[in-house]
């Protein structure tokens, strides 16, 4: 009789600014449905920037539904729309103050630090001090990791999501480092985990003997471009647009390298990804990183209720909300 294999299950989270609203609706309408909490079912939870926040949220114990609302009410604040912020992002100082940002954070997670959390974790930012990628990590006892447990929830939160011209770089004062938004180099991060999961817990010799990801993606709204007249801009022209091709690739690689992986390879690898929904022209004029009216908000949680209504009824996404996590962090 073949033995049953023992499953490694990680959840991941893209980053997207408010659009985290999208995302924190889909598992909040899954764990009202399955009657569970999302840090029970998933061994890893790994995430970017907004995705990053929602992961430490559910690690710390939060429920689905906290989250959304603290985008819900606390989203304008985030993010105050006024007539100057355009030419702040542009001339200097970045789009936003990150104090409010600082305040909720403080209030949602108090002093906790990653030695509390309830689940392995993966939040990439970039280490702009010393010019390297960075991941914090739970400090697992397979890595002999003893480096991220004193951080605090709050610093590591804005360590991945500060944004370039959005927030002010994060500076971690007990690291002596400065650091900028995760979705520099992995805005999803679902590769950084299985690569994480991989190396520590699953194969030949370690306690798993396969990995199942549930890959959750933030709204996409199309910014490809007609043929450009100007081939040869300079740095003014390209201004902001400089930031789409960097997320959209570092989106677009690791699940296309997963997917592959999946099919081709001989890991034991399951892979699942919650898509962007389609939406119209006109709905797009409502969807950005930092669009907080009440119709934008509205949209995304629609959108998000739509997109978990359809995951309700696919048995692949259940068995990871119907089936406990098995890695004790405590």
């Amino acid at each position: 009789m073949e033995q049953e294999q023992k499953v490694f299950k990680i959840l991941s989270i893209d980053g997207g600014g408010i659009k985290g609203l999208y995302s924190s609706t889909i598992l909040q309408v899954l764990e009202e449905r399955y009657k569970c909490k999302t840090n029970e079912c998933f061994d890893m939870l790994c995430g970017t920037s907004t995705g990053g926040l929602i992961a430490l949220a559910l690690s710390s114990g939060k429920t689905a539904k906290e989250i959304s609302d603290m985008y819900i009410y606390h989203g304008e604040n985030i993010f105050p729309q006024k007539w100057n912020r355009l030419l702040k992002q542009i001339f200097g100082g970045g789009k936003y103050t990150n104090k409010f940002l600082i305040n909720h954070l403080n209030s949602f997670f108090g002093d906790k630090t990653l030695n509390d959390s309830e689940n392995l974790l993966c939040i990439p930012s970039f280490n702009y001090t010393e010019s390297a990628t960075c991941v914090f990590k739970f400090d697992h006892k397979e890595g002999n990791l003893a480096r991220d447990k004193a951080i605090k929830y709050v610093d590591v939160a804005l360590a991945t999501s500060a944004a370039p011209t959005y927030f002010p770089i994060c500076e971690i004062e007990a690291l002596n480092k400065q650091y900028i938004d995760g979705g520099v180099w992995a805005n999803n991060p679902a590769l950084v985990g299985v690569i994480e999961a991989l190396c520590y817990f699953v194969g030949k010799g370690k306690e798993y003997d396969c990995i199942q990801v549930l890959s959750i993606s933030s709204i996409d709204v199309h910014t490809g471009k007609s043929l450009e007249q100007n081939i040869n801009k300079g740095a003014i022209q390209w201004g902001l647009d400089t930031l789409n091709p960097f997320m959209k690739g570092q989106i677009q690689f690791p699940h296309r390298s997963l997917e592959l992986l999946a099919k081709h390879s001989d890991l034991n690898i399951e892979y699942k990804r919650i898509e962007s929904p389609l939406i119209s022209k006109e709905q797009e004029k409502s969807i950005g990183m930092d669009k907080v009216s009440k119709k934008s908000i509205e949209l995304m949680r629609g959108l998000g209720k739509s997109m978990a209504d359809n995951c309700f009824r696919d048995n692949d996404i259940k068995k990871f909300f119907t089936t406990q996590k098995t890695y004790k962090t405590k």
